[in-house]
């Protein structure tokens, strides 16, 4: 509920469709679960639960995640893929961003910025069991597959 009360989702998300969501996606500046005192929903988490909404086709994520130019639309695809996609197409898309060293913005729970890369936020993705304050589906270990 807390994210439907946002501005952002009110004012910026609320109508999106697919192709609305990556002009939104290009002008994020960081990305962040929920921060602040009161655990204001960031706008990387608005436009995760829209993406949820609207399901929108696998080769709209797979631009998101293999688009070189908008680091924040890579790790929104990534995040994603890591919540909807099945284990062999998580390390199949996933795996290939470990060599990606681009910073990013990362605004922690007390609204802090810290510097990340890329590669450590899909790292954590693989391995981790919740990232951005979601908690991750589970993932079984890749040797298993």
């Amino acid at each position: 509920m807390k994210i439907y009360d946002d501005m952002y989702w009110k004012e910026h998300c609320f109508a999106l469709n697919a192709e609305g969501i990556v002009d939104k996606a290009v002008e994020l500046k960081y990305v962040a679960g929920v921060c602040g005192g009161n655990r204001r929903p960031s706008e990387f988490m608005c436009l995760l639960l829209k993406m949820l909404q609207i399901q929108p086709e696998k080769s709209i994520i797979l631009e998101f995640i293999l688009n070189d130019d908008y680091k924040y639309v890579r790790v929104l695809g990534a995040v994603y893929l890591r919540l909807t996609g099945k284990p062999t197409e998580i390390y199949q898309y996933l795996e290939p961003l470990l060599s990606d060293l681009r910073k990013v913005r990362y605004k922690n729970v007390e609204a802090k910025y810290e510097l990340k890369h890329v590669d450590e936020i899909v790292d954590n993705l693989l391995v981790g069991e919740s990232a951005f304050d979601i908690a991750l589906p589970r993932l079984p270990a890749r040797w298993h597959l």
